[in-house]
């Protein structure tokens, strides 16, 4: 089992704080996207980079692993075993096991993420005992959004069994889902849950936040775009004269909130420029520049 560097992994610092650690990710998750990136190897890049993002923007399984880390290991270093000369530290934060439903975070993790954090090496039992038969077995579960938004059932695998979970499409995150009997010793499985890293959503209460990339030329001359959303791409319109942090609202696209309906999208413009690669493009630039006052920032 190989030491992993998930802050290498996203190109930030250790000392990075949330807000850098989750620009970061969008980025590299928008750049390997397996359905529109052209790299080489863009989908065994995206699942390192969702792993390391699912590490690290925990704070709990964050600290677990800096510690790891403090013990002075490297990319490539072999770690021994959990239990040879160092304990997986996560095994009984909150007394909670982590569990991530098949197809959330962007597929399979390494065996080091789950030697860490504990995804399908069954229960580690908290203390020397072992827990007494009908005690209940806790596990944080991890599902993907679009579960979540569909109320899908989530394949889990724990304790050396194949689980099926219904999903309800209100569910909250902080919420628990009791599975009778699928404990450890004869006791029910508390699953709670909480919601796996997406590349393009993130969660605000019901609502979704999606950061839209669009041209320079979009923003200013207004746009028809293709905007993914939780039940299928749609088109929207950006209207002329939009700046970068102007936001559009989906109605009804954020998750369902039982009968009263469902939360919205919202939709953040970032305005990138992008790069240069041929004279013609360049000097389409070098037009732009020459047409705007030097001293446009302060307009």
């Amino acid at each position: 089992m190989q030491f992993k560097d998930y802050y290498q992994t996203l190109g930030v610092d250790a000392r990075a704080g949330d807000a850098e650690i989750k620009t970061a990710y969008r980025r590299l998750a928008r750049k390997y996207h397996p359905d529109v990136s052209k790299e080489t190897g863009a989908e065994d890049r995206f699942k390192e980079v969702n792993e390391a993002y699912e590490a690290l923007r925990d704070p709990q399984r964050r600290q677990a692993y800096d510690q790891m880390r403090a013990r002075g290991y490297r990319p490539g270093d072999e770690v021994p075993p959990s239990g040879q000369g160092w304990q997986a530290p996560s095994g009984g934060i909150d007394g909670y096991e982590d569990i991530f439903a098949d197809g959330g975070a962007g597929g399979g993790f390494s065996d080091f993420f789950e030697q860490m954090f504990g995804r399908r090496a069954g229960f580690r039992q908290r203390g020397a005992g072992a827990r007494p038969a009908g005690s209940d077995t806790r596990a944080r579960l991890a599902v993907p959004l679009e579960a979540v938004y569909r109320g899908d059932a989530a394949r889990i695998n724990v304790a050396g069994k194949a689980l099926e979970v219904k999903i309800p499409a209100d569910v909250r995150a902080g919420q628990s889902i009791r599975l009778k009997g699928q404990g450890n010793h004869g006791g029910d499985l508390l699953l709670q849950i909480e919601y796996a890293a997406h590349p393009h959503f993130e969660v605000d209460g019901r609502n979704i936040i999606h950061v839209l990339p669009v041209a320079p030329w979009e923003a200013a001359l207004g746009a028809t775009v293709s905007v993914p959303t939780l039940g299928g791409a749609v088109e929207v319109k950006v209207p002329p004269g939009s700046e970068a942090g102007r936001r559009l609202r989906l109605r009804g696209r954020g998750l369902p909130m039982g009968s009263s309906g469902a939360g919205d999208q919202i939709v953040e413009l970032e305005v990138l420029a992008p790069r240069p690669e041929t004279d013609a493009q360049r000097e389409a630039y070098a037009s732009l520049r020459r047409a705007f006052d030097k001293d446009w920032r302060r307009a």
